[in-house]
């Protein structure tokens, strides 16, 4: 596992992590913890956070919360008193639960989570945590140069081919921005590729597309360290904003789709084969975020505000 950055702050404020319950949640509650930050960890049952209770027992900067995202309350408990919240919807891996309900509880929920945002007094930026496929699926995506923060996915392509992971990141996201915009909250979005790590299956709906993924030149993979490392690095970066594609792997060649396909599957008997495959030329890029996290990790992101 990489080394966690170190901290940048001597006394950071309150933050608060929800879905806290998943992998991403799980290394970003530590990565803060790390970073000197009081966590608020917060998932709708409390039996989700087992991962952490051991920790909260040997920390009092973390404290655990059971917080509903269609119990408006709850949320607000949950966020009081913190100045920064990290927020991500991460729904069960089983690909036949991602549906269109799946995508109508999954708005609901972020459009409950900033509408509460915007009642913490002491609140100063939301990380929300979207995703690629949020950017890439479009009716014209073959004559598109490159992918990049300002590409979105187009809702009604998304529901003709049942794309719903995609939908429910691409209007999730939407919705968020719009009320964000509205009740004028600071908000930053971190798009991330399929994210590897504990948890992670071939049923991921994310998944859904794969192959034209793979055609596209925009099948690209995240691990959950550098991830979380990301949300950290653009939320104690001021002049941060928008959105961030997160990617540090991108599967363009045969041997890069073997080894995925391996990472899904490890108990396969033998590796699929890439015969048929051809390489890709790469077209999507993340430079924006290349250079945030480049001056994050020389500390060099907040001298002009010193």
């Amino acid at each position: 596992m990489p080394q966690a950055l170190p901290p940048v702050y001597e006394n950071p404020k309150p933050v608060c992590v929800m879905d806290a319950s998943g992998s991403l949640g799980q290394t970003l509650v530590e990565r803060l913890l790390n970073h000197g930050y009081t966590v608020h960890a917060a998932s709708s049952k409390q039996s989700d956070l087992n991962g952490l209770k051991k920790i909260s027992c040997e920390n009092t900067r973390l404290k655990l919360f059971r917080s509903d995202p269609f119990d408006y309350q709850s949320i607000v408990d949950a966020m009081k008193g913190c100045y920064g919240l990290f927020y991500m919807f991460e729904a069960s891996q089983d690909q036949s639960t991602y549906d269109d309900l799946m995508v109508e509880v999954e708005v609901r929920a972020a459009h409950n989570v900033i509408e509460a945002c915007a009642q913490i007094e002491t609140m100063e930026r939301v990380v929300f945590t979207s995703s690629v496929t949020a950017v890439v699926w479009k009716e014209n995506r073959k004559s598109a140069p490159v992918f990049d923060e300002r590409d979105w996915s187009e809702p009604n392509f998304c529901r003709k081919y049942k794309l719903w992971h995609a939908l429910a990141k691409t209007l999730s996201e939407r919705t968020a921005w719009a009320l964000a915009m509205d009740r004028d909250i600071d908000m930053v979005s971190v798009n991330a590729g399929l994210v590897t790590g504990p948890g992670l299956s071939a049923s991921s709906p994310y998944l859904k597309g794969t192959p034209e993924m793979y055609e596209d030149g925009v099948l690209v993979t995240v691990d959950v360290d550098f991830l979380a490392d990301t949300h950290i690095a653009v939320y104690e970066t001021p002049c941060a904003f928008g959105r961030y594609l997160c990617f540090n792997y991108t599967v363009c060649r045969p041997e890069d789709a073997v080894k995925l396909a391996q990472l899904l599957a490890p108990s396969a008997p033998c590796p699929p084969a890439s015969d048929e495959l051809k390489a890709k030329q790469q077209r999507i890029q993340n430079k924006k975020l290349n250079r945030i996290m480049a001056e994050f990790a020389q500390g060099t992101h907040l001298e002009m505000y010193e």
